[in-house]
């Protein structure tokens, strides 16, 4: 393979147009010779930071294939032959799309809307392909919507008495569905740090404890026979679910609420790279409706009032959410998957347990990389 994500044809198209949502939930790879991967890095993609690159060989769509791998930046459009000796650097490649900057909807009613009828197509394209598909359900918002839409089974992942488990099934019950729990234990997290880590190139521990329920609960829906993983991510970045955004506090260098979400937005790139190779490592195709480009598109339109204050966040996307949910379930706030799983707290323990305290500087990182280690000498 390689092109993931879209028909060939469509990448040509959107090379020679300039159009940075031709319609797919991200694309990467190589087509006739130019590296491309899509303009919020929905699809991740690597190349090695010296030696030849052609189109056959030098970049990968794993970082694990390669010897020093680097991520090609996303909106790139790069001739293979072009590339500098050293790709350490985003000026190493060309830029062919740009996250756009459309003027918001002025009005409020046309874009959600717009907003609507983006979201159901990208469900329905989901509905129209192959995949047996289950969600990762959390309860909140984000991944009720998409549940609602795909009428999918519901999985939820956490240790026993935690937010999410708790959040999942009082949710499930308001919605009339049925929801399969794969309870963890923390033996769990020290069989399957290893695997994250040498899926993703991360050993870091926020990456590691945001992977960490995804890969357990992908490994549980592969398990009972499907193929693909739905998930609501991207939908704080989009349509402004973060605290920091109604704050303007020191995680934020924007100036207003819509700059901030921007910032969000722009944040993707680094994140959804991590989530979609640790969903592949359990044997599972991601799906991710909620960035669709229409979906994006309609997002980037939302005027101010339709993304946070200080009442409440997403509120164009709980407003639409709310035509599909019970008002307890779209009016819900959520937790980080790492906290409301409590597998944050349980890697922390396990860390100290191990002889990594909190004195030492990143201690659950080392904790980590040691995991990693005993495992490679064990498969040596």
């Amino acid at each position: 393979m390689t092109l993931r994500g879209a028909d060939p044809d469509l990448i040509r198209e959107a090379i020679k147009d300039g159009e940075p949502f031709p319609g797919t939930t991200g694309f990467a790879g190589v087509v006739d010779g130019t590296l491309v991967r899509d303009v919020l890095g929905r699809e991740p993609l690597f190349v090695e930071r010296t030696g030849p690159v052609t189109a056959s060989r030098g970049w990968a769509f794993r970082p694990g294939d390669l010897e020093e791998p680097v991520p090609v930046p996303p909106g790139t459009a790069t001739d293979v032959a072009s590339l500098e000796d050293d790709r350490g650097t985003e000026a190493a490649f060309d830029t062919q799309w740009t996250l756009p900057d459309p003027d918001p909807e002025t009005d409020a009613e046309a874009a959600l809307e717009a907003l609507e009828a983006a979201i159901r197509s990208a469900a329905e394209a989901v509905r129209a392909s192959d995949l047996e598909v289950a969600v990762a359900f959390s309860g909140g918002v984000d991944s009720a919507f998409v549940a609602e839409l795909l009428d999918a089974p519901l999985y939820v992942v956490g240790f026993p008495d935690s937010h999410d488990v708790e959040a999942a099934r009082t949710a499930a019950d308001v919605m009339g569905r049925d929801l399969t729990v794969v309870e963890l234990e923390p033996a769990d997290l020290e069989r399957a740090v290893p695997d994250i880590a040498r899926a993703t190139g991360r050993t870091n521990a926020m990456d590691v404890q945001i992977a960490l329920p995804l890969y357990l609960v992908g490994e549980r829906v592969a398990a009972d026979g499907f193929d693909g993983l739905a998930v609501g991510q991207g939908a704080d970045e989009l349509f402004g679910g973060y605290e920091k955004v109604v704050r303007l506090d020191h995680r934020v260098e924007a100036e207003t609420t819509r700059g901030a979400v921007r910032e969000g937005i722009r944040s993707l790139p680094e994140q959804l790279p991590r989530d979609v190779l640790t969903i592949r490592a359990t044997g599972l195709e991601p799906v991710a409706p909620l960035l669709h480009d229409a979906v994006v598109a309609a997002a980037l339109r939302l005027p101010t009032e339709l993304l946070a204050d200080d009442e409440t966040r997403k509120r164009g996307f709980r407003t639409v959410a709310a035509d599909f949910l019970p008002d307890e379930v779209a009016t819900r706030d959520k937790k980080a998957v790492q906290y409301g799983s409590l597998v944050a707290r349980e890697l922390d323990r396990l860390a100290r347990q191990n002889g990594f305290k909190r004195r030492m500087d990143d201690h659950v990182t080392k904790y980590v990389e040691s995991l990693l280690e005993d495992d490679d000498r064990r498969t040596d």
